[in-house]
């Protein structure tokens, strides 16, 4: 793999940050865009911009086009069909409307809705409001030393009271890689609807929600070489069926009268008014830029950059690694003797590296470890050994400054 030629793809990457060449590793955080991901966004704009579906000219012919085909797309690359893919604003979102909409719906007092310790907020806090609104239970599945997920544990808190299982497919956290196929597979046979929180997967690995058997799967497109503000929610068509709309206005109706309303077809009825229409066609300039990639190689190299990472982190004098599961993606979670998370994150930017510090809406793990928090670097595909190797020697400066 030519990693220069690659990088030389995203712009951004070539500048300097405090005078010093820009070294990113927050891409846990938000991934860097491609020239194909700019140009798809400004020839949408300069060209084509314009409302989708009713109109009766030929730039919002244009527009819907392009709009169904990143739809369409998207469908090839989780290996679903177009009317289970529903644009949302991101993996927030996704989880809210399965939250409100199946979970609100569903559950009552003495059913349980199941969760991992190391989940994003944005995995909790839905499923918290839900329990509350219903009457329900919300359970927690414990960690190993290492943070992973306790398989053991999970059999034993399954049961017939168990409804919602919904868990990370990695920890943004710390990297942490789930069984999620597994998981799926036990709390399915229990009766639970469940869903997976794909946001920090999907940048690294093929994802086939056919193999996971999985009702809900979401991501971010930001996450994904993508725009921000789009996201998607694949919901198994039997299962959006019997879901009532999120929002109602616009696009997602049949017909309306001042008597009733009636829903428009799927997947159009969970997604009322004008939707973020450059988000949903930069996202599919991106997915296709991804499939022309050799992710096999692209996957081998961020394996190298991890163990690399972890290699130098281990021979680091009062650097701690926080999160040391045998399965993770590239992210390397850990403390510094004597120095709080934001203030390594702080000197660390002043050497032109950008990291991501404190508890990375994982407030529950962090309490559960009893830390305040990590500094996360986070790798992706444009990263550099040389890079690597510049955060060890940017920490190095940073212990003469603690």
């Amino acid at each position: 793999m030519d990693i220069q030629a690659l990088r030389a793809q995203f712009p951004i990457l070539d500048q300097q940050v405090n005078g010093k060449p820009l070294v990113y590793l927050d891409n846990g955080a938000t991934t860097q865009k491609p020239v194909a991901v700019l140009n798809a966004l400004d020839n949408y704009y300069r060209t084509v911009n314009s409302n989708v579906h009713r109109g009766a000219h030929y730039l919002s012919d244009e527009a819907t086009g392009q709009f169904e085909g990143a739809r369409q797309t998207v469908a090839d690359f989780l290996n679903a069909s177009r009317e289970e893919i529903l644009w949302t604003k991101g993996t927030t979102e996704s989880i809210n409307m399965v939250a409100q909409c199946v979970a609100r719906e569903r559950l009552q007092p003495g059913d349980e809705v199941l969760i991992g310790t190391s989940e994003h907020h944005a995995n909790i806090v839905p499923w918290q409001q839900a329990c509350a609104a219903t009457g329900a239970t919300l359970k927690v599945i414990p960690l190993h030393d290492d943070c992973s997920l306790n398989q053991a544990a999970f059999e034993q808190l399954l049961s017939s009271k168990t409804k919602i299982f919904a868990i990370g497919h990695a920890s943004n956290a710390l990297g942490t890689l789930n069984p999620v196929k597994a998981m799926v597979a036990k709390a399915k046979a229990a009766g639970a609807i469940t869903l997976v929180d794909g946001a920090q997967a999907v940048a690294h690995f093929p994802v086939d929600v056919q193999d996971l058997d999985v009702d809900f799967y979401a991501f971010s497109g930001h996450k994904l070489f993508g725009p921000t503000g789009i996201g998607v929610l694949y919901g198994r068509r039997e299962q959006l069926e019997a879901m009532p709309p999120y929002q109602t206005g616009g696009e997602m109706i049949e017909t309306v009268s001042f008597e009733k309303s009636t829903w428009n077809q799927l997947p159009y009825k969970f997604e009322a008014g004008t939707p973020n229409i450059a988000g949903a066609i930069g996202l599919a300039a991106a997915i296709a830029w991804l499939r022309q990639q050799d992710r096999p190689a692209l996957a081998a190299h961020e394996d190298a950059l991890l163990a690399h990472a972890t290699e130098r982190a281990q021979a680091c004098d009062g650097l701690k690694i926080i999160g040391t599961a045998a399965n993770k993606v590239s992210v390397l979670s850990f403390l510094l003797d004597g120095g709080h998370p934001a203030d390594v994150g702080m000197l660390l930017d002043k050497q032109g590296i950008a990291v991501r510090t404190g508890h990375h809406c994982t407030m529950p793990l962090m309490d559960t470890l009893g830390i305040p928090g990590t500094v996360r670097a986070s790798f992706s595909i444009y990263n550099t050994l040389e890079e690597v190797d510049r955060l060890f020697e940017g920490l190095e400066k940073v212990k003469t400054f603690l």
